[in-house]
């Protein structure tokens, strides 16, 4: 398995609140095969320095490389249309749906906030996803990622703190899993994205702070300085 991690501008600070806690984006690849493919699983994850970080959504995921980084993608869910088929013509990015931990989930491109893509997974996405001809209430039923920059999920049921760090399994317990993306073992295209994150200290009613940051798939064997943490009381677009 390969690490590269995205580190951020850590300990900036806003007047009148504290220093953030959102650490980066880490991105860590496998090579896997299934139904005569060649593919490599990437797993992103955002990571925290504090002890119960909870993440509570993502948005304003876009690519920064250009409109090829958003189509290519692998999936293997439950969606009406792939039926549990590897496939890049349809499939879900919605965690619900990945079906089987070990026939599907491994081969799977999906979003999450935190936990792991399941049935009881609670992770939803909003309206951002209803976007070029896509009306339907689940716009996230779709094998590619709309051209628009805004793409966002969250946790639709906090208390569960399922964003929570440590409650990702399979990851380090400073990290919470937020994407899943299965490529082609031999894509060549420049994958780069920005992602924005909304947090708090995983107690009810507790602010909620802001990071942003930029990953690559893959992810570039050095570390490089491309996000900034803590925005504090920045506004969700």
């Amino acid at each position: 398995m390969k690490t590269g991690m995205i580190a951020a501008l850590a300990g900036l600070t806003v007047t009148g609140m504290a220093s953030a806690s959102f650490v980066g984006y880490v991105v860590t690849s496998a090579n896997v095969s299934n139904s005569g493919q060649n593919l490599t699983v990437y797993t992103v994850a955002a990571r925290f320095n504090g002890a119960t970080d909870t993440l509570l959504n993502a948005f304003n995921l876009g690519s920064t490389s250009g409109a090829g980084a958003l189509s290519g993608f692998w999936h293997k869910d439950n969606d009406e249309f792939s039926s549990g088929v590897l496939t890049q013509s349809g499939g879900s990015w919605n965690p619900t749906l990945t079906g089987s931990a070990t026939a599907n989930r491994p081969y799977d491109s999906y979003l999450t906030i935190g936990g792991q893509a399941a049935a009881t997974n609670t992770s939803t996405a909003d309206p951002s996803w209803n976007t070029g001809g896509n009306t339907s209430a689940a716009g996230w039923n779709r094998p590619d990622l709309p051209n628009n920059g805004t793409l966002g999920w969250f946790n639709s049921s906090p208390p569960t703190l399922q964003g929570r760090v440590g409650n990702s399994p399979g990851l380090p317990t400073t990290d919470v899993r937020v994407a899943q993306f299965v490529l082609s073992a031999n894509d060549s295209v420049a994958r780069t994205y920005h992602l924005e994150v909304g947090y708090n200290n995983g107690v009810a009613g507790s602010a909620v702070q802001f990071g942003t940051g930029s990953f690559s798939l893959p992810a570039p064997g050095a570390v490089a300085v491309l996000g900034l943490a803590g925005l504090a009381g920045r506004r969700r677009r």
